[in-house]
């Protein structure tokens, strides 16, 4: 049985509670992370070390009711230390699967581009068909398989950039930023006691909301986001636009249409409304866009970026009344 909008706002903003226990501020970024988990898609977060990226998502997949796993890229890991491989079993004289990392729920996927191109491509078909092939036989990955790839913005050195293909495959990009003065002073207080976020999380201090099959149910009660059809018009003018703006070179694909209209459906329903607004959609255009964007090398000599570029691309369309 599919829950009812009100079920899902209330729920949400039970999450919300839950998470707010150890995640101390970030509130758009977990409004965003609860975005790309309710929508069944993938994100990319970005952040210096510190920000409490790996914090984040294993309390997401607490509060969730959902397995969580990690995988620290390396430039020596190999696609097999991803999705697992097949050992020949002496007792039972035939091979047998050991799983990898991959076979979970909620996926950390620690500074992915510290991996080369071909340990970072055995996430394609993962996170795509949500399954993998290993040794030409293929095997189902859990129905909420979700990714969540970290970046270093500001360390480059020994790095591999993210192919165009893997991060079209990202619904979003999540910055996460050094907290404020008043948050990091409540994070300093509350590590001098007993109540610190990893303490909180590991005594069971934060309770999950949720079960796998709950989840879905809340998933599928998205679809009762009212879109009108001016604003499914006014999304793909958006990403029509980037492929014709002289400042890009390589603009969002038909990919982006979709997840844009995704991710501001679920961004009402975080908003506690039944329908979809115009500012819904332009909340999440830079969130959605802005890793898909290649500028033209000049204007990146600048210093323009593709989050200015989107902004000013959202002034100049007429926005639907």
């Amino acid at each position: 049985m599919i829950a009812n909008v009100d079920y899902l706002k209330e729920t949400l903003g039970r999450a919300k509670q839950e998470i707010a226990k150890v995640i101390i501020g970030q509130t758009g970024v977990v409004d965003k992370a609860l975005i790309v988990i309710f929508t069944g898609q993938h994100a990319l977060i970005e952040g210096v070390p510190g920000v409490a990226k790996t914090l984040l998502v294993r309390t997401l997949a607490h509060v969730l009711g959902c397995e969580f796993g990690r995988i620290q890229f390396t430039p020596d890991l190999m696609p097999a230390d991803i999705t697992g491989t097949n050992v020949f079993n002496l007792q039972r004289h035939e091979f047998t699967l050991v799983p990898g990392p991959v076979f979970t729920s909620f996926l950390l996927a620690d500074e992915i581009n510290r991996a080369p191109a071909k340990t970072q491509s055995a996430l394609l078909q993962a996170m795509q068909e949500r399954q993998v092939t290993i040794d030409r036989v293929n095997h189902a990955l859990p129905r909420h398989f979700t990714v969540f790839a970290t970046q270093n913005p500001i360390e480059y050195e020994g790095t591999y950039p993210l192919p165009e293909a893997q991060k079209d495959r990202f619904m979003l990009k999540i910055t996460m930023l050094a907290p404020s003065r008043d948050e990091e002073l409540e994070l300093a207080r509350r590590t001098l006691g007993k109540d610190s976020p990893e303490t909180a999380l590991a005594q069971g201090a934060v309770r999950p909301v949720l079960t796998p099959e709950t989840l879905t149910d809340l998933q599928c009660s998205l679809e009762r986001i009212a879109v009108r059809d001016e604003l499914v018009g006014y999304s793909v003018e958006v990403v029509r636009r980037t492929r014709q703006s002289d400042t890009v070179l390589v603009g969002a694909g038909p990919r982006a249409t979709q997840s844009l209209l995704l991710a501001s459906r679920a961004q009402a329903a975080i908003a506690e409304r039944d329908f979809v607004t115009p500012d819904d959609i332009r909340a999440m255009a830079i969130p959605v866009l802005e890793h898909r964007l290649i500028l033209r090398p000049e204007y990146e000599i600048e210093g323009l970026t593709a989050a200015e570029v989107i902004q000013k691309m959202l002034q100049e369309i007429a926005v639907p009344r």
